[in-house]
């Protein structure tokens, strides 16, 4: 007669923490990285920095592309970080997918706001 020591432990979601764990690794690069260009583009011009200057970095369309891709990643980033965060924390799960709702709702908002923001410059 086998004996069954401990409970069964259905695995779900097999290798989405390697994902989780390398999206927030890459977009955290890409962040970085976008951050010495600008910061770069900042040093390396002549004068006082001004708004004429300052939107003069973004004025290139392949600036305001970067960008945005840079603000994707972001927002990425940002919902891999809540989503672990609701489903460590909150344990209800009507409230936790509030939340989650919520997250995704505020970001997508971003996302468009953030749209409207560069490529009024």
């Amino acid at each position: 007669m086998a004996v069954n020591y401990g409970s069964k432990r259905i695995v779900v979601g097999a290798h989405y923490g390697l994902r989780d764990w390398l999206s927030q690794r890459i977009t955290a690069v890409l962040m970085a990285l976008f951050t010495l260009v600008v910061l770069a583009q900042v040093l390396f011009s002549s004068g006082p920095i001004g708004y004429d200057k300052w939107a003069g970095i973004f004025a290139a369309q392949w600036m305001k592309v970067l960008t945005f891709v840079v603000i994707v990643s972001l927002l990425y980033h940002v919902w891999v970080g809540m989503r672990d965060v609701w489903m460590d924390y909150v344990k209800p799960v009507g409230v936790r997918l509030g939340l989650q709702v919520f997250t995704i709702a505020w970001l997508v908002g971003c996302a468009g706001w953030s749209v409207q923001v560069l490529w009024r410059l």
